[in-house]
């Protein structure tokens, strides 16, 4: 009677357990379903969108733009490939990545670059309004057009050699594409945890704090091309403020992600139930929902912070949809800007 009872109530916790692991696996579906196919939409025609607002005559000069229009083009990669292909696997279960080997290669190498190359885009963009906004004539030379263009090309070739490793150590093991188990596994999780999180939150916060203390201690800077005084101009106000909350979203959007890879490699060895396995691919794959919801409220964020910014999308709108003659250009205390004319409606 005792081992009825016994094998009633082990048969009753197994079939628990098989429910919640399905109900988690089923919210994984639908939650990646929903989720990656409003950020790819909000990503690509964002991303698309800030392009074609960087390509203007206001901000082609400027250095921090260069660094956003950069991050912006690689976000289109981003989307279309890393994201799509995450979306394909945990939302409608084509499983390619974990039964080809040269796709699984391939797909992490890629992953890793794409979301690499935006990020530190945006992290030299920081540093650019650091040097900008410092007092010091030889800091200000390090922001330039010039340098920003070479530091561009030089983010993607560094990542591009620094994820080769990617391509040596991933395997499909036990019907999984990952890294390879032994030293390798602990050292590229600690390496993952710092590249993807705590080093991006470190520099964009140290870097942001000493560009508020730059524009506190001087409201006025000698401009890099020209080596003349001048107060701080209404686009560089603007940069800070569009910087500032994109650092914002990225601390908010961005934290979860590098404390799971802390988790993961402290219970890497940790014998799991398949309850807790699903639930860490829930929550791992969550992590990277809010990565890629991210990115793709960069043009949301540029729209809201930046008044240039908004007057030049309008700008567009105006003349490529509805086909009217452009508002003309000139330069207000260092700031290039559009003349309304008096029949416009102002912003």
């Amino acid at each position: 009677m005792v081992n009825t009872t016994m094998n009633s109530t082990i048969i009753s916790i197994v079939d628990n357990e098989a429910q919640l692991i399905v109900l988690v696996n089923f919210l994984n579906k639908i939650i990646s379903q929903i989720a990656f196919a409003l950020i790819m939409i909000m990503g690509n025609i964002g991303s698309i969108l800030t392009c074609i607002v960087f390509s203007q005559p206001t901000y082609r000069k400027s250095p921090c733009a260069m660094y956003f229009f950069a991050s912006s083009f690689s976000q289109l990669f981003t989307f279309n490939f890393a994201c799509l292909t995450r979306m394909l696997q945990y939302a409608y279960g084509i499983q390619i990545i974990n039964t080809n080997l040269w796709f699984c290669k391939i797909r992490f190498y890629l992953f890793y670059i794409l979301v690499a190359i935006p990020r530190y885009n945006i992290i030299m963009a920081t540093i650019d309004r650091y040097f900008a906004s410092s007092r010091d004539a030889l800091r200000r030379q390090w922001s330039s057009p010039k340098l920003a263009s070479r530091f561009i090309i030089v983010n993607v070739i560094f990542w591009c050699l620094i994820y080769i490793q990617v391509i040596i150590f991933y395997n499909i093991n036990t019907g999984a594409c990952q890294y390879q188990t032994g030293v390798y596994s602990i050292f590229f999780s600690i390496y993952i945890s710092i590249d993807s999180g705590i080093l991006p939150l470190v520099l964009m916060f140290i870097f942001g704090l000493l560009t508020v203390r730059n524009i506190h201690q001087t409201k006025k800077r000698i401009e890099p091309a020209t080596g003349n005084s001048g107060k701080i101009t209404k686009k560089d106000i603007q940069f800070h403020k569009m910087l500032a909350n994109q650092i914002c979203l990225f601390l908010i959007l961005n934290v979860p992600n590098p404390c799971y890879l802390v988790y993961r490699t402290i219970t890497l060895y940790t014998i799991k139930s398949p309850f807790r396995l699903a639930t860490e691919t829930f929550v791992s794959n969550m992590t990277y929902v809010l990565i890629y919801l991210g990115f793709s409220l960069t043009f949301t964020n540029f729209i809201i912070s930046s008044q240039i910014f908004r007057k030049e999308f309008i700008q567009i709108i105006r003349t490529r949809i509805f086909r009217r003659a452009p508002l003309p250009l000139t330069t207000i205390g260092g700031t290039t800007v559009r003349i309304p004319r008096p029949n416009d409606i102002q912003d």
